[in-house]
């Protein structure tokens, strides 16, 4: 095998892990930062140990990280434009939630092609969205 096809092929394998890789944040400082998102979400664990109570607005983002975006069994109240947006591929990567937590309706409008697509979370996160996505992470 060349070493083009060996690297290809290496690449390929890696691929699906690399989405998910260590996240780049600070966890201490995302727990900080959840104060912004603990208004709309919380963070409940399946056997129902609540972390962060879970506030009746959003979605429970246990489990966040590797979620298809706008796919959360038993919550109805996703916008269109995020449903598309996880119908389309979007899954909850660093890459991806970074994007939408600090502009949840353009991150939505670039994903989607559609120019008035629009997010049902309108808060835009004040500090660093890796330290928010580390802290999430953590619990799988």
């Amino acid at each position: 095998m060349s070493k083009l096809k060996t690297f290809a092929f290496a690449a390929f394998c890696a691929a699906p892990f690399a989405a998910f890789a260590e996240p780049s944040g600070d966890a201490s400082e995302g727990e900080a930062n959840f104060r912004q998102c603990a208004s709309c979400h919380g963070v409940v664990d399946p056997d129902g140990t609540v972390i962060h109570r879970l506030a009746p607005t959003g979605p429970n983002l246990w489990g966040v990280v590797g979620r298809q975006a706008g796919a959360y069994e038993g919550y109805a109240r996703f916008s269109n434009a995020i449903v598309a947006a996880g119908e389309a591929g979007t899954v909850w990567d660093e890459e991806s939630f970074v994007a939408f937590v600090n502009d949840p309706s353009g991150y939505l409008r670039e994903v989607t092609g559609d120019s008035r697509a629009r997010s049902n979370m309108n808060h835009r996160l004040r500090g660093s969205a890796e330290d928010l996505y580390a802290y999430l992470a953590q619990y799988q």
